[in-house]
């Protein structure tokens, strides 16, 4: 018979608690963190190897503390919400001048995951805020691809016909702008740019819509200004933070 303390939002409560012992840093036993959670010390035990085995907890002798993959995970978090602070209103103005769907994304592996999407859809579109694409069908994925150093002949993009994507992205490197025609979905097309300065690239928008109505000559400068628009605000914002840290 299943316990309630063993339901997955249990379990998901328990975990939880456990990280957050940790939130004022340092170590702590097993004794104490059974102590402090009121959870059993088996029940902890077990949890802590789970937690060890996924990076998000260490041990040192008999002490804990939160692993590499917690600090990780809290600069992408903190990177992400940056990036969304310094585009949402950049996206609405791109969308205002375009009558375009305007998003934000960021590679992750060999996918693009959406951080914003401004704007009405006149054609249904795949996107979310939060969801996910595969690279390589996007103009979001191929301007990021084209400024990281991920090899588009990697097994890892199936189906992809590694000669042309290889052409492309050297273009898009090259133009500072990519494109996709009904690649993802019949009928819609998108044009994108990546943010950043040629070395660093923290993310890409674009502008999306049906085919019809995307111009990618006539849509490539403002979708290159405005993503020199977020990097600007990107790179003033840091520069504030690194200014009253000092």
């Amino acid at each position: 018979m299943r316990h309630e303390f063993d339901s997955p939002a249990a379990v998901i409560d328990r975990v939880a608690g456990l990280l957050d012992e940790f939130h004022a840093g340092g170590h702590l036993t097993l004794s104490e963190l059974s102590e402090r959670t009121g959870v059993p010390r088996s029940s902890v035990h077990r949890l802590l190897n789970q937690l060890i085995e996924a990076g998000w907890v260490r041990r040192e002798g008999r002490r804990y503390a939160l692993g590499r993959s917690m600090f990780e995970w809290g600069a992408l978090a903190q990177h992400h919400d940056e990036l969304h602070r310094a585009a949402h209103n950049v996206l609405h103005e791109l969308h205002s001048a375009t009558g375009l769907v305007a998003h934000l994304a960021v590679l992750e592996g060999h996918e693009v995951r959406y951080l914003d999407k401004v704007g009405c859809e006149t054609v249904p579109l795949p996107s979310r805020v939060g969801g996910r694409q595969p690279a390589y069908r996007t103009a979001l994925g191929k301007a990021l691809l084209a400024h990281t150093h991920l090899s588009p002949s990697t097994p890892a993009l199936p189906g992809a016909d590694s000669t042309r994507l290889r052409g492309e992205i050297a273009q898009v490197r090259e133009r500072h702008v990519a494109q996709e025609r009904e690649e993802t979905v019949r009928g819609v097309a998108c044009v994108a740019a990546p943010i950043g300065d040629g070395r660093t690239c923290s993310g890409a928008l674009s502008v999306t819509g049906a085919v019809d109505t995307v111009d990618v000559v006539s849509l490539a400068t403002p979708v290159r200004v405005a993503a020199r628009a977020v990097w600007r605000a990107l790179s003033h914002n840091h520069k504030g933070f690194q200014r009253t840290s000092a």
